[in-house]
């Protein structure tokens, strides 16, 4: 899994490195000043504000992080993205391991 980030200080920890590595998460990160490096996180962020966040009364802090963090694990990976060939994230990754899978032509 690669993990998209801006270079803020939470994301430029060891801390944070020590986690990604434990968990098997590949850090990649924008070049400085460059906010088209990050524009598919940038797009997922702006996806989750516009079509739940916005749309939704949360009673506390934690009721939101539940809900959000289950919209994004439940919701989004079957929907369809302009940035997947307008396939499911689940089903391009299948069809991408597929393509590996596959004796390449001489």
């Amino acid at each position: 899994m690669v993990f998209p980030s801006d270079r803020g200080s939470e994301y430029t920890s060891k801390l944070f490195a020590d986690a990604c590595d434990r968990l098997c998460v590949v850090q990649s990160m924008g070049r400085v000043g460059s906010a088209l490096d990050n524009a598919v996180a940038e797009a997922m962020n702006s996806t989750i504000k516009e079509e739940y966040v916005h749309r939704q009364r949360f009673r506390s802090r934690a009721e939101a992080r539940i809900k959000i963090a289950t919209w994004i694990t439940v919701v989004q990976p079957h929907r369809c993205h302009f940035a997947c060939d307008w396939l499911s994230p689940i089903d391009y990754e299948n069809q991408h391991h597929i393509k590996q899978q596959q004796p390449q032509a001489a």
